[in-house]
């Protein structure tokens, strides 16, 4: 029998989700590639299962321009209704369109500060990634004023189906927040 890797406890048995717990959940992104690849993907989720999401992404992958913002950020109308035909993706039109809109905000963060990473940087804590000390899910919470604070601005520059709870997972995935319980392998890495 094999033995049981500590985990979080909210990957489930599929394959995808514990590959995705153990190789990129918690990670740091410095790379404003990746970092958009993580809006478009936290967007689409809103209001569904991130494993939902995870099954798609290599399909947002293909739809959306290999997650260049730049082109992305070109898509007309037209794009749009291509996309609300596409059964790879969650064919939400508000979604759809956000993730256009959000590639375009995406692009003028970066042009004001340098980067999106800096400007996440900018609300941290001396600009390092807070880590947090749960020892059991029940503690980690769904936003914080950290996830509040960053999707106020977000939402005051543009941005759509950013909310404060997409922004704390946002956090999470890309690292910025470390909330793997204190019992996880993977905690620390």
């Amino acid at each position: 029998m094999e033995e049981e890797i500590p985990r979080c406890g909210w990957p489930t048995h599929d394959p995808l989700y514990l590959s995705y717990h153990d190789k990129e959940w918690g990670r740091r992104v410095d790379d404003d590639a990746k970092m958009f690849e993580f809006v478009v993907l936290e967007s689409a989720q809103a209001g569904l299962s991130w494993l939902t999401i995870l099954k798609r992404r290599e399909n947002y992958r293909q739809a959306f321009a290999g997650f260049d913002a730049a082109r992305i950020a070109a898509f007309t109308p037209a794009d749009v209704e291509r996309l609300l035909q596409d059964p790879g993706i969650i064919r939400n039109r508000k979604k759809i369109e956000a993730t256009i809109s959000n590639a375009r905000c995406f692009l003028n963060i970066q042009k004001e500060c340098g980067s999106f990473c800096a400007y996440l940087k900018s609300f941290l804590p001396n600009g390092e990634p807070v880590v947090n000390h749960w020892r059991t899910l029940k503690e980690l919470p769904a936003s914080t004023p950290l996830s509040e604070a960053i999707s106020a601005d977000l939402r005051q520059r543009g941005f759509k189906f950013f909310g404060p709870t997409i922004c704390y997972a946002h956090l999470q995935a890309v690292g910025y927040v470390n909330d793997h319980i204190e019992s996880c392998r993977f905690k620390y890495r």
